[in-house]
């Protein structure tokens, strides 16, 4: 498994202090339960419905805050978790995409968190977050064609060696890098702002590990906590 930690620009710890993440590096395996995710989504997605944790709403509005802060509408851009959560009370439940994508997605939903799956295997350098100057590229779809955008100039994104990677710090994933149960080496981040306490961070990617163990026995798993460590 290659050694690699994701790096954060200065000018975004600007912009939210207090950030922490746990990345996790995967080398996948056969998968042996296929089921996993799709049961941890079901379970996520009732969540919602029978409460949550007292932090969980101050959580997504300290991202709606970090959003406005890089010139992003929170109404228009929500982050990726806000996302999630309004399709669940709007129509109930998530349809399955993949295993290893619903279970993460499941993850986001129940811990209120923004997380994000990338095909490692994909990329060129190391994952950092950075302040955009509009200048990279970013890979997506219009109008059912392969296409390239820029972000805005002061807009936080995921990049490597090659372009970005997500847009508005964790609101859209590009192509390259999509994950799914066939790719060998994954990584993912779950990314956290001073109202979710760092134990329940710790927790979650622990759900996120066991489930994968669960999917993959065979698997290879390592994490690490990056940003700022000290307990809000």
């Amino acid at each position: 498994m290659p050694l690699m930690t994701p790096q954060i620009a200065p000018g975004v710890t600007a912009l939210a202090p207090g950030f922490r993440a746990l990345s996790i590096l995967v080398d996948g395996a056969p998968i042996v339960d296929a089921e996993v995710g799709s049961r941890a989504l079901a379970r996520a997605c009732q969540s919602i419905a029978s409460g949550e944790a007292p932090w969980a709403q101050d959580h997504l509005d300290a991202w709606d805050q970090v959003f406005k802060r890089f010139g992003a509408k929170p109404q228009r851009f929500p982050c990726s978790a806000q996302a999630l959560r309004k399709r669940v009370q709007r129509d109930g439940a998530l349809p399955c995409i993949d295993p290893v994508v619903d279970l993460y997605n499941a993850i986001s939903i129940e811990y209120a968190i923004p997380v994000g799956g990338e095909d490692l295997t994909a990329y060129e350098g190391a994952p950092r977050l950075i302040v955009a100057d509009g200048s990279e590229l970013f890979d997506t779809m219009k109008e059912g064609e392969p296409a390239h955008e820029s972000p805005e100039p002061g807009e936080v994104v995921w990049r490597d060696d090659k372009g970005v990677t997500c847009r508005r710090w964790n609101w859209r994933q590009g192509i390259r890098t999509r994950l799914s149960a066939e790719s060998g080496q994954m990584w993912f981040i779950l990314e956290s702002l001073p109202p979710m306490p760092l134990s329940a961070l710790q927790e979650a990617g622990d759900r996120l590990i066991e489930g994968l163990k669960q999917m993959m026995p065979e698997a290879r798993i390592e994490h690490e906590l990056i940003g700022c460590l000290t307990e809000a």
